[in-house]
């Protein structure tokens, strides 16, 4: 199939229509507005159920009981808007049902601006809600990652009856670029045994988060946990550049890691050996490869489009073996590759010591740059 120039909120919207989506609920928040609107069209045209609910906690409640039904299901918000849906999505992760969430993150804390930005981090990939679980979290770094990591995100959310999200800041949810979409997924209408589909001819069954007895609580833990330990034996997802005869390696996700790779490859043209290592599989995160990286460099920038969410992952996975320096940008201001680039020579010629904290002394540099 030929490219097109796609929108990427649009974009995720058709790839979550040709991968088969059967039921969508929404509520509308920018910058992931396009993509409720796409399928507000698209949906019903197909024959397919959209409904714009009165809230985020309306919509995610919504998903949460077609999910009961074995259904393909979406939703889609931005940082608040999640928020409010995480009381939900608890409920959906105890009651182990397959569900797709996109969250196009923009600048917070609170109502903040529609700036594009990384702060959901923690939110998604270390909160989630209440409780012992976690969801797969895929962040792709341009729209054709991020159509092919929505249709990734069903079948994972199938084959492990998990929770996946899709999370993407809102400069990837608002560029052009061109991409191919994949081809129209006939909707699979056979439902899997565990769903409530009516139980005229067969026993009930019953889907539920409440368990009053802890240890039947406790089994239910572990049966996740079994789980996720599958997960993170079989869906680790990174992107390498430059890494072979590497001595400083960069880490960054999404568009952070984008920008970081232009950095890296005029930093590769001045002569300095830095490589990028791309997390796409935030959760589970690279830990093995990162802990292996550290054998081989001398030092690692992590950059992020907040004040440090991922370093905390990287900086375990490193376990103190070398420096973990930290460059950020805040409030819905994307890092240009000039001042990554910066920040890699300095790592390379003005070395610093494992022990240092990174994020005071990204706030000293940021001080001297305002002076």
């Amino acid at each position: 199939m030929a490219k097109e120039l796609l929108k990427g909120n649009e974009a995720i919207a058709e790839a979550a229509v040709r991968s088969g989506l059967e039921a969508y609920f929404g509520y509308p928040i920018t910058p992931q507005t396009e993509l409720l609107e796409w399928l507000s069209v698209r949906m019903p045209e197909l024959g397919r159920t959209f409904m714009q609910a009165e809230s985020e906690l309306a919509a995610i409640n919504m998903v949460y009981g077609a999910a009961c039904t074995g259904a393909r299901v979406m939703t889609s918000s931005s940082s608040p808007g999640i928020s409010l849906m995480m009381e939900g999505i608890s409920y959906i992760a105890g009651t182990e049902l397959p569900v797709v969430l996109v969250d196009v993150m923009r600048a917070g804390p609170g109502l903040g601006n529609i700036a594009p930005a990384q702060g959901d981090y923690n939110q998604i990939v270390h909160g989630g809600g209440h409780g012992d679980f976690r969801p797969i979290v895929l962040a792709p770094a341009s729209v054709q990652e991020s159509i092919d990591l929505t249709g990734e995100a069903f079948k994972l959310a199938d084959k492990y009856r998990a929770i996946v999200v899709v999370l993407i800041d809102g400069s990837i949810g608002q560029m052009m670029e061109p991409a191919e979409l994949p081809p129209m997924q006939q909707v699979d209408r056979q439902r899997p045994n565990w769903a409530v589909t009516g139980a005229k001819d067969r026993d009930r069954r019953i889907l539920s988060s409440i368990y009053i007895d802890p240890e039947n609580e406790e089994q239910t833990n572990f049966r996740l946990l079994e789980r996720w330990n599958q997960i993170e034996a079989n869906e680790i997802r990174y992107k390498e550049y430059y890494l072979d005869d590497a001595e400083i390696v960069v880490v960054g996700f999404g568009t952070s890691g984008r920008v970081a790779l232009s950095a890296v490859r005029a930093a590769r043209a001045e002569g300095i050996p830095v490589g990028l290592l791309r997390p796409i599989s935030v959760s589970p995160f690279p830990y093995a490869r990162l802990k292996q990286l550290s054998e081989q460099a001398c030092g690692m920038l992590v950059v992020e489009m907040n004040s440090g969410q991922m370093l905390h992952d990287v900086q375990t996975a490193v376990g103190g073996k070398i420096p973990v320096e930290f460059y950020g940008r805040m409030g819905g201001v994307i890092p240009l590759p000039d001042e990554i680039l910066e920040q890699i020579s300095r790592l390379c010629y003005e070395p610093v010591a494992p022990s240092a904290n990174p994020r005071e002394s990204w706030m000293d540099r940021m001080d001297l740059a305002k002076n």
